[in-house]
Formats: C-alpha cells, sequence, structure tokens
C-alpha cells in the first residue's frame, strides 16, 4: 500500500508530536521583592510562663534564663512566679542560687555543676534552679528579707513549688578545699528534691 507524501508528512507529524515536551507554562507576574530587614522572634522572658502542661519555647527561655547569670537588672519576683509555674507542671522543687558575678565560689560553683553531668541532670529533674542578684548595682534587699540571714555567697534557699521556704543551705558546710565536696553536695540535692511518686 501506497502513501502518497502528504499523508506520510502528516503522519510522521502526528508520531512526533505526541514525544514532544509539552509549551511551557505563562509566566507569573512577578512579585516585587522585599528587602526589608527581617528579624528572628525572640521569646520575652520577663513575662511568667504560662502555657500549661507543655512548655512552650518562650517557657525554655524563660526558665533559662533564670538560671543565665547574677543580672542586677533582673526581677526576683518576677523570675520566682516564672519558677513556680514550672516547678508545679514538673513536680519539683525551686532552688534560689542567691550570689554574685563578684562572687568568685559562685563561679566555681556553676563550672562544679557544668561539669559533673550526672548531678546536673539529677539537678535539672528535680529542681528549677533561679539566680538572685546581691551586689553593689543591686541587694535585691526587699525580695531578701523574707528569707533567713545569709552569712556567705553563694547561698541557698529550697523552695517547694509554691514559693515557701523549705531549707536554707550555708554553702561553706558544703565546700572542700578550694571547692566543692561532691559527695556532700549530690546527698544535699538528694535530701531536699521533692518525694517521687510510685
Amino acid at each position: 500500500m501506497k502513501l502518497r507524501s502528504g499523508a506520510l508528512a502528516l503522519l510522521l507529524g502526528a508520531t512526533l508530536a505526541g514525544c514532544s515536551p509539552p509549551p511551557p507554562p505563562a509566566p507569573e507576574k512577578a512579585q516585587p521583592l522585599d528587602t526589608s530587614e527581617q528579624k528572628m522572634p525572640v521569646a520575652d522572658v520577663s513575662q511568667p510562663v504560662a502555657s500549661g502542661n507543655t512548655p512552650a519555647a518562650a517557657d525554655v527561655a524563660a526558665v533559662a534564663a533564670l538560671n543565665a547569670q547574677f543580672d542586677p537588672a533582673r526581677d526576683p519576683v518576677a523570675d520566682l512566679e516564672t519558677a513556680k509555674v514550672e516547678a508545679q507542671r514538673g513536680g519539683k522543687r525551686i532552688m534560689l542560687d542567691v550570689g554574685g558575678e563578684w562572687c568568685s565560689w559562685c563561679h566555681l560553683l556553676d563550672a562544679f555543676m557544668e561539669g559533673d553531668s550526672e548531678m546536673r541532670r539529677f539537678r535539672d529533674a528535680h529542681y528549677v534552679w533561679m539566680k538572685v542578684n546581691y551586689s553593689e548595682d543591686n541587694e535585691n534587699a526587699a525580695f531578701l528579707s523574707r528569707f533567713p540571714a545569709i552569712t556567705g555567697y553563694p547561698h541557698l534557699f529550697v523552695l517547694d513549688a509554691d514559693g515557701e521556704l523549705l531549707h536554707s543551705q550555708f554553702t561553706g558546710e558544703l565546700e572542700k578545699g578550694k571547692g566543692y565536696d561532691r559527695a556532700k553536695f549530690f546527698a544535699f540535692l538528694k535530701e531536699w528534691a521533692p518525694a517521687q511518686t510510685p
């Protein structure tokens, strides 16, 4: 059977058209480029933790800020409210760590805790650790007046989840040489940790 050249060309054209890529889509209208400065959202750590049983990023940041440093500008009354919410949510106690950036033994205590992962995990599982500044810039006298007198720094106060005082600890009793005695300090943390429910 003979095909005419016109019919052959038409058949060949139809076959090749089936293998061709589809035509490109019509270009969309270009949007103007946003060149304004973009800022990452930042948690407002001055606000108490108030998100119920699931900590949000702002809650985590607020709790972490409690133990970041001895800051004369922080409000210990507001910090204690944040600590109470976190302690109640996590079934923890509150540890007030009173001292200042001027205090060498305060820095030794920080290094002691950071250098001992077992003790740090125990502390974080059972306590909300909150630093309270005492310095020439801010003695936080009104806040600290509700607690027993302090004879040396750092000084630790153990509070229950409602912020009620359970124990006042002179840290000199937990020292050994030019540092802290691990056995004594761990025993102190275990003694005042909240009772675990079975």
